[in-house]
């Protein structure tokens, strides 16, 4: 094993509220995170300005600012740009995880999220993308 993770802090972004909730106490109880909340691509980069979180978990579809949009935005901002971001959604068809590389992502899971997987999910698209 290598040393801990440094991913302590998770900022999650996604408008459906069961999400939020069930992916907040996933990565609070069994992945030991402090999680950040964002309900809309807007409010998601705020947070990430003001919080610099060392994750961002990001739902593709959402009003206003969508996913794409969104990770647009963060890669622009110097604040926001080297923080990894993962894409979130259920709609296979509009995005795989080339396609989530493409835009800047270091990797995507599929909803549902599993509670039970949701934090080494992370974890592991965090590793490989710093090459381990």
């Amino acid at each position: 094993m290598g040393p801990p993770s440094v991913i302590k802090k998770v900022l999650l972004i996604d408008d459906d509220a069961d999400v939020r909730r069930i992916g907040s106490m996933s990565l609070r109880r069994l992945g030991g995170f402090d999680v950040l909340l964002a309900s809309s691509g807007a409010e998601g980069l705020i947070t990430a300005e003001q919080s610099q979180p060392h994750l961002i978990l990001l739902d593709v579809i959402m009003p206003g600012l969508d996913g794409f949009v969104t990770i647009t935005e963060l890669k622009k901002s110097s604040l926001t740009k080297a923080i990894p971001v993962i894409m979130l959604t259920s709609a296979r068809d509009m995005l795989n995880p080339e396609k989530a590389k493409e835009i800047g992502a270091i990797g995507l899971i599929y909803k549902p999220l599993d509670p039970l997987k949701l934090p080494s999910q992370a974890r592991e698209l965090v590793e490989q993308s710093r090459g381990r």
